[in-house]
């Protein structure tokens, strides 16, 4: 049962690592110290990543760590969909090949 719970929040949880690493993207084309602070993007990366943190402890809570840490990996399929969409940058056979492995090895460690 708790299974239920967990799973959509670890997926919740991965998602809100990848978009807080396409913010703070975004936030890297500021100049220096002053720009980053300035920037939008800079804090709401930051916010996401507090955001995925907090979601991580409450899983850990519930599933075991042997578990919960290999299903991050999935943090790289959603940073790869989001960069393909809002990025635009293009996804090689390689990138395709290393998701599909991913999500092998995600399943093979969920099960």
């Amino acid at each position: 049962m708790i299974y239920l719970i967990c799973l959509p929040a670890l997926f919740l949880m991965t998602f809100l690592g990848a978009a807080a690493s396409l913010f703070l993207k975004r936030a890297s084309s500021s100049e220096g110290i002053v720009g980053y602070l300035r920037n939008s993007s800079f804090y709401m990366g930051g916010f996401l990543y507090f955001a995925s943190s907090v979601l991580n402890i409450i899983i850990l809570r519930f599933l075991d760590y042997s578990i919960v840490l290999p299903l991050t990996s999935i943090t790289y399929i959603w940073t790869m969909i989001l960069s393909y969409f809002i990025l635009k940058e293009n996804i090689t056979a390689k990138k395709a090949v290393g998701v599909f492995f991913i999500i092998v090895g995600a399943a093979v460690i969920s099960l």
